[in-house]
Formats: C-alpha cells, structure tokens, sequence
C-alpha cells in the first residue's frame, strides 16, 4: 500500500497501557488524520507480557474510543512492515528520558535502513507522564499503589486482580 502522510502507527506492548501512552496516541490524533495504535502481539524485548493481547487491545480500544481517528490493531512482524501494509508514512512514539532516546535512535537508524520511506516522529513526554511507566506501574499493583492518576480505571481494577498480594 502506498504511504499516505495523514496516517501514523503509535506502536507498543502497552503492558499495561498508561496515561502516558494515551496521551502521546492523543497528541498525535490531532497531527495525523488517522492513528493506528499497534499492539506488539509477541514482545521479544521484554519478555512474556502480564495481559494477553487481546485484552491489551481491549484496554486500548476503550481508552482511545473517544479519539474519531485512531483504531486498535495487533501485529507480529516488522514494525516498518507492519507501517507500510497500513499505508502509514510515519511511526510515532513518546520518549521520556535519555534512556529512551538512545533506545529508540537505534531503532530508527535500523527502520531507517529496512524503510526509509517511513519516518519516525518523537513526542516529548509530558511533564506529567515524564516518570511514568509501565513496569512501574506493575510494582506499584503488586505492593496495592495507588494508580487512578496513571492508568484508566478499567486497567487498574485488572492489575489489582492480577498482581496484588
């Protein structure tokens, strides 16, 4: 499928999703005229995931039903590859910190190399999501943390059922 410019892919495990990530799937409904949010079916980096795929793209689809432009899909094979069967021309992800960034200027220089057609687009975290992430909140479940200003209710009533001791 050829690219089009108004479609992006904000792809990740999203294990669990956070306020994090549904604010940069956010920001970027509003520069792109539609949004795939795609879902990592099988995470090598980080090994097993807590929530199966489905219910990861259960979460997401619920969280994002608002947004008019962005749908929920999962996917297992090259994210460049994965980008151009939607006909997107850019990938969209949130860096927080330096980590990130080194993390992800790697995977640019390789999607780059696989794809040059299809660009990578950073959003800065904001201030407020700058700390925010998923294995963090998967502690916090674990020791009963309080995490109605980090993930929708929905995912923190599953976290709670999951990890609490």
């Amino acid at each position: 499928m050829a690219p089009d410019n108004r479609t992006a892919i904000c792809p990740g495990t999203f294990d669990p999703v956070t306020y994090g990530h549904l604010d940069v799937i956010a920001r970027a409904s509003k520069m792109f005229d539609a949004v795939i949010v795609g879902v990592v079916d099988v995470p090598w980096r980080k090994g097993n995931s807590l929530f199966s795929t489905e219910e990861r793209v259960s979460f997401l689809e619920n969280a994002t039903r608002e947004l008019g432009n962005a749908t929920v899909e999962p996917f297992s094979n090259l994210l460049v590859e994965f980008a151009r069967e939607r006909g997107a021309l850019a990938i969209v992800k949130g860096l927080r910190a330096i980590s990130d960034f080194e993390y992800e200027l790697e995977m640019n220089q390789l999607n780059r190399m696989q794809a040059p057609d299809v660009e990578s687009v950073y959003l800065m975290a904001s201030a407020k999501y700058s700390f925010l992430s998923s294995s963090g909140v998967k502690e916090l479940a674990t020791f009963g943390g309080d995490l109605g200003e980090l993930v929708p209710d929905e995912v923190a009533r599953a976290l709670q059922e999951r990890l609490a001791r």
